[in-house]
């Protein structure tokens, strides 16, 4: 489950499903991540395909990320069986 996220406007995009504050070119693909960190129950469940999860490093050290779309990843925390401090953030 999602317990927090960073962005204001991804929390609205998440609960409300409005996209008109985010920089992404697929919102769709974006639907799709939300929806399978919000169920998931351990980090490793988000190495899906396409997706290139992987653990950050440096002070982001224990976050993870998967490719959210172009320049843009979901980055986010682990504690317990709850995704924190989901974020969705440019790379570049």
């Amino acid at each position: 489950m999602i317990r927090s996220y960073r962005s204001k406007a991804l929390r609205r995009f998440a609960e409300h499903g409005d996209a008109s504050k985010l920089s992404v070119q697929n919102p769709l693909r974006l639907r799709r991540i939300i929806l399978a960190l919000d169920g998931a129950t351990v980090p490793e469940f988000m190495d899906q395909p396409g997706w290139r999860f992987h653990g950050l490093k440096g002070q982001d050290k224990g976050r993870y990320a998967v490719d959210a779309s172009g320049n843009w990843r979901i980055t986010f925390g682990w504690d317990g069986a709850d995704a924190v401090d989901v974020d969705l953030e440019d790379y570049h």
